[in-house]
């Protein structure tokens, strides 16, 4: 009879895939709390964890590069680390024209960035439970998908409300500055879709 049994090793795809996720929620809680307190600490911290998400992002290339088998399709690794970079690029790139065009936040802004950073945890805790639970992860895409859906809902109502009245050329050069910006965080939810339909593609093949 055995007393102790050897720990499963853990995955090396899936650990990069949730090192990658984490860093997402990161760069997410930060540009929410820029969001709160627009200043250049934050913006940098938002620049700085797209960096070293993108390292770990080169590593499972690399990685997905020199490995024969793979526990799961290498297309849907590929897929899901692709769009969960996708989302943190797009929260860089959020931060970076709102530094450049000096756009402040307001609430529709706190609000879609509010959502995004949950939605970035439910991809996180999806995919640290790929491989165990797959069920559970499957449960995490579909709230992923949902709050991307309430994302898109305030993307409308901001739209709506930017050009409901334009008053004069400053003002419609903000009405372009700020619809720059709701669309660079539509896209980052459109991605965090993108990734709870690569786990749940996973899970299907999986199960």
């Amino acid at each position: 009879m055995r007393l102790f049994s050897r720990k499963k090793k853990p995955n090396r795809f899936v650990e990069l895939l949730a090192r990658q996720a984490e860093f997402t929620v990161q760069g997410m809680e930060a540009l929410r709390q820029y969001m709160k307190q627009p200043d250049s600490t934050l913006a940098e911290r938002v620049n700085k964890i797209e960096e070293e998400a993108d390292e770990v992002r080169r590593i499972l290339i690399d990685e997905l590069n020199r490995t024969f088998v793979t526990p799961f399709d290498r297309e849907d690794i590929f897929a899901l680390s692709l769009t969960i970079d996708d989302m943190l690029d797009y929260a860089e790139s959020t931060v970076d024209e709102m530094v450049t065009l000096r756009v402040k936040p307001n609430p529709f802004l706190e609000r879609m960035v509010s959502l995004l950073t949950d939605a970035a945890m439910e991809i996180y805790r999806g995919v640290l439970r790929l491989e165990d639970h797959p069920n559970v992860a499957n449960d995490h895409a579909v709230r992923a998908k949902a709050l991307e859906n309430r994302v898109e809902n305030v993307y409308r109502d901001a739209l709506a409300d930017l050009f409901s009245d334009p008053q004069d050329l400053d003002g419609v050069m903000e009405i372009l500055k700020l619809r720059e910006i709701y669309r660079h965080l539509s896209n980052a939810a459109d991605r965090g879709d993108q990734a709870a339909n690569a786990i749940g593609d996973t899970v299907v093949k999986w199960l």
